[in-house]
């Protein structure tokens, strides 16, 4: 389990096919490693992240206020509000307490026990 696993808007990647074959193209694959320029991204809150070092949002004290992730998370559909209670689950407890629950989830996001 690694925090890479995690998007940086609290989706849990690990259960995406792209992710574990290897072909993905979210938040976090290839910045690290150079593969990919962050200065080509189009995602507001994947530059942010990855520009100031967050793993994840849950990093940012600024969060409550974030513009872009506000309206990410106000999106219509339910997947969005997940992505937000996983971000508020890890500000609360923190990422290993986070990966032990999400490792049994089969999508992006699941339920907290």
């Amino acid at each position: 389990m690694s925090i890479k696993e995690i998007g940086c808007c609290g989706a849990y990647c690990k259960t995406c096919k792209p992710f574990y074959t290897g072909t993905c193209k979210g938040c976090k694959i290839g910045y690290d490693t150079g593969d990919r320029d962050i200065s080509k991204a189009r995602c507001k809150i994947k530059i942010c992240c990855i520009v100031k070092g967050y793993d994840s949002c849950a990093d940012c004290p600024e969060i409550e206020t974030c513009p872009a992730i506000m309206e990410f998370y106000g999106k219509n559909g339910y997947k969005y509000g997940k992505y937000q209670q996983a971000t508020e689950f890890i500000r609360e407890y923190g990422y290993e307490e986070f990966l032990k629950i999400a490792n049994n989830w089969t999508n992006a996001y699941g339920k907290y026990k």
